[in-house]
């Protein structure tokens, strides 16, 4: 991955997480989000009841896109689900280094686990 890439998925910025309901169609919702370069993962928090978890939870593709105007990366990969707690731990301790807030706490958390096989850019 090019460096330019990697420091612009290092700015804490809001993406967007595209997942694909029962029905065949897109569900497209803002999430705060983790890249880990060494394990090509990206990282999401979520509770199990959300759209966006329940969609994962039938496997699938997924697509995560960090825009900033023109410039923007799109990370794609199967995407699981997981409410293991030493993951969600993981998880949560990434967050905060990332955004420097502790992430919210909700009953019924998990992480949205997302294996990156393709990496799509522009202007980067």
């Amino acid at each position: 991955m090019k460096p330019e890439i990697e420091a612009f998925l290092a700015e804490p910025r809001i993406a967007t997480l595209t997942t694909i309901r029962s029905d065949g169609t897109p569900h497209v919702a803002p999430v705060r989000f983790t890249w880990d370069a060494v394990t090509s993962t990206v990282r999401v928090l979520t509770v199990a009841t959300s759209g966006k978890a329940r969609n994962v939870g039938t496997g699938g593709r997924v697509a995560l896109c960090q825009p900033d105007g023109f410039r923007w990366v799109t990370l794609e990969g199967v995407a699981t689900l997981s409410g293991i707690a030493d993951r969600v731990a993981l998880a949560a301790r990434r967050y905060q280094r990332r955004y420097g807030s502790t992430p919210p706490a909700p009953t019924g958390r998990v992480v949205i686990e997302i294996a990156v096989d393709r990496i799509l850019a522009l202007n980067l």
